[in-house]
């Protein structure tokens, strides 16, 4: 486990809501093509390329290695599933700067209800390095808001899309 209870994480959420059952937008967006969420920005590469995924993102220890535009990658692994109600992962061995803030990153999603749709929750739990917490709580995490709430909108508009009418 990449954070315990004993870690002094640096939390950043954002939500969303979307007029689809939690069961339908969890379908949508656990196994999501990354490349369609995380688009460059001013300040953050996006993802090009998803590479040693040899398994389907559907269960517990799955891993893979999302490559960005900039050449730097990430090792990812599903680290909890529960179907229709939310998944976690862990993000290590980055390439890029925020090898020299963070240990790793947990994320969670969770599909909460929400009258006929959901609520969307997507959590970055930050593990700094020694001495780098300040960095990612003061101005690396508004800017990381920013870019995870530009990447749940995609991920929103996707679940509408399967919402379209005439789809079951």
């Amino acid at each position: 486990m990449l954070i315990d209870k004993n870690d002094v994480s640096v939390p950043v959420t954002v939500f969303a809501r979307t007029s689809v059952a939690p069961d339908r937008a969890f379908q949508v967006v656990a196994p999501i093509d990354l490349t369609t969420v995380f688009k460059a920005d001013r300040f953050f590469p996006g993802i090009s390329s998803v590479a040693n995924q040899s398994d389907t993102w559907d269960h517990v220890g799955v891993s893979r290695n999302p490559r960005f535009d900039d050449g730097s990658t990430v090792e990812e692994q599903l680290t909890e599933y529960v179907e229709g109600h939310g998944f976690a992962y862990e993000l290590t061995g980055f390439t890029n700067a925020l090898r020299n803030l963070a240990a790793g990153v947990r994320g969670e999603f969770s599909f909460l209800p929400d009258g006929e749709g959901t609520l969307i929750r997507w959590t970055y739990a930050f593990k700094p390095l020694p001495g780098r917490r300040l960095i990612i709580a003061g101005p690396f995490a508004p800017l990381w808001r920013r870019y995870m709430q530009a990447g749940l909108n995609r991920m929103v508009a996707a679940t509408e899309a399967t919402n379209a009418p005439g789809e079951a």
